[in-house]
């Protein structure tokens, strides 16, 4: 019966249809309490998705609103605008409590222009709570004056004194550029002073392939690319070779200046398509001869790619492991991972081109140079100090004698200094007078030396030394361990070195986004 009313009086049944589903949204009387929830995920949308003010006047955004909801009023620009603000003020008071309970923060600053022209000083905060790593942005703000390493410590100290972090900042982790470096090294902002660890690698990786006969092979590598992309005839018949070659269906990938591990994947994809490739450039359908002459790569050129594939490997590896934001990785990591790309990724073989080589030579050499160990003075720096915490690396092989032996006496330090501490803080809470009874109970000579040393005078050093002994004896777990589950395991055997390890967890080897290569 439904079907014969559908095919004899269409219009009255689908006329039906609606009026029902309209009756239905007629029916469900939209109360105060939705119309609040609608309004705060509204604002929360704005704020989450950076969408502009002007969204809520969209005409498309209300006519879905009407839809979803008819009787739904959507705020206007300045009701969602005092909603963004009181939403902004919720947010810092939560995160001003959050960092009040840190003990310790890193920061991330980044400098960036807008489409607009106008500069900008990104500021992020990272720390630890409940074992748990966390991030905020503390602040975004315009920096219209010279960049100049004075201005910078100026932006960098008023963020700190704004969030009440003085005093907690362990260090900050920046890019290459000399102003930034200058600003957290010589302005006496009282933090250490870490270049991240992309950029530098970026930096020593770009100063390999400097080199000309390196250089060459990347420029004729890239102009070969930018041939088959800009030529639709070359892109169809590469197509057709790929079929006929019987090899994988492709595109060829075109290296980016600033993305450096963009030159292993041209490189590995060109070899890849060797063979679909030189058969293109021998078409002469489809490939000039003067052409084929100017874009054809040489064997040698073939040959180096072909040999310095696996050192770029490595080092995009590197990359991956210092830099994935969806694994527990910290500063703690460069050391140890800088020492085995030299000692085993980086060291010359002898049956490699005499390029390779010297690509080798080049990348080693500028990774020590900034990055390498130095001697016992910099043993402060915490790089050292996370990297020893790491139960994967404590045994710090990556160190000279010197240096591992300066870390331990700082890492010692700190635990003595933590324990007088706590020591002091436990005797303003216990404070009144002694019981002169038990203080004679041994005699005058015992209870004299009690009274000048403590009781627990030679208790807390003997534990403090013996923790840290037996910490360095015990064995390295795996090194796919993760080192805050390794520790949350591990608080009650190691309490002293578990405080200090959650300091110095907050501490990241990059500093931003868009300096993870890959």
């Amino acid at each position: 019966m439904h079907n014969q009313l559908k095919a004899k009086h269409p219009v009255e049944v689908t006329s039906g249809q609606q009026s029902v589903a309209a009756f239905m949204m007629r029916s469900s009387k939209l109360n105060a309490a939705r119309a609040k929830k609608i309004s705060t995920l509204l604002t929360k949308m704005i704020a989450k998705d950076m969408l502009p003010v002007s969204f809520v006047e969209g005409e498309g955004f209300r006519e879905l609103m009407n839809f979803l909801e008819p009787e739904y009023r959507v705020p206007c620009r300045k009701t969602i605008t005092s909603r963004l603000e009181k939403l902004r003020d919720e947010n810092v008071s939560i995160l001003q409590e959050k960092l009040a309970n840190a003990h310790k923060v890193s920061i991330t600053p980044d400098s960036w222009t807008a489409l607009t022209t106008e500069s900008y000083v990104t500021i992020t905060c990272h720390y630890m709570l409940d074992w748990e790593m966390q991030s905020a942005v503390l602040q975004t703000k315009a920096m219209p004056e010279r960049h100049t390493a004075e201005n910078f410590a100026n932006v960098l100290s008023n963020a700190r004194d704004h969030w009440g972090l003085t005093g907690k900042v362990t260090a900050c982790v920046h890019d290459n550029a000399s102003n930034m470096v200058l600003a957290n090294s010589d302005a006496g902002l009282g933090w250490d002073s870490q270049p991240c660890f992309a950029h530098t690698l970026q930096l020593a990786t770009n100063d390999g392939f400097k080199l000309q006969h390196i250089n060459h092979v990347v420029k004729a590598a890239n102009r070969l690319v930018s041939h088959f992309h800009h030529s639709t005839v070359a892109t169809e018949a590469l197509k057709q070779k790929q079929q006929l070659l019987n090899v994988p269906a492709h595109k060829l990938v075109q290296s980016c200046r600033t993305r450096w591990n963009s030159i292993h994947d041209m490189f590995e994809r060109l070899l890849e398509q060797r063979w679909a490739v030189c058969a293109v450039l021998s078409d002469r359908n489809v490939t000039k001869l003067s052409d084929a002459r100017t874009l054809d790569l040489a064997d040698d050129s073939w040959v180096v790619m072909e040999e310095i594939l696996p050192v770029l490997y490595s080092l995009k590896c590197a990359t991956t492991a210092l830099c994935a934001r969806v694994v527990n990785v910290s500063l703690s990591m460069i050391f140890p991972v800088v020492a085995n790309l030299q000692s085993k990724h980086l060291k010359e073989l002898p049956e490699e081109s005499s390029k390779v080589a010297d690509f080798k030579k080049a990348v080693s050499a500028s990774l020590k140079e900034r990055l390498a160990p130095e001697d016992a003075s910099s043993a402060r720096k915490v790089a050292y100090i996370a990297s020893f915490l790491d139960p994967r690396h404590k045994h710090l092989r990556f160190a000279t004698d010197e240096v591992r032996n300066a870390v331990q006496a700082e890492v010692r330090n700190l635990l003595s200094m933590a324990d007088d501490e706590e020591a002091g803080e436990a005797a303003e809470s216990h404070e009144g007078p002694s019981d002169p009874k038990h203080s004679r109970k041994d005699g005058p000579l015992t209870a004299a030396i009690g009274v000048i040393f403590g009781e627990d005078y030679s208790t807390e050093s003997a534990t403090c030394v013996t923790e840290l002994t037996q910490y360095c004896q015990d064995t390295c777990p795996p090194l796919h361990t993760d080192p805050m589950t390794w520790w949350k395991d591990n608080k009650q055997k190691y309490p002293r070195l578990a405080k200090l390890r959650f300091q110095y967890r907050s501490l990241n080897g990059q500093f931003h986004p868009r300096f993870l290569l890959t």
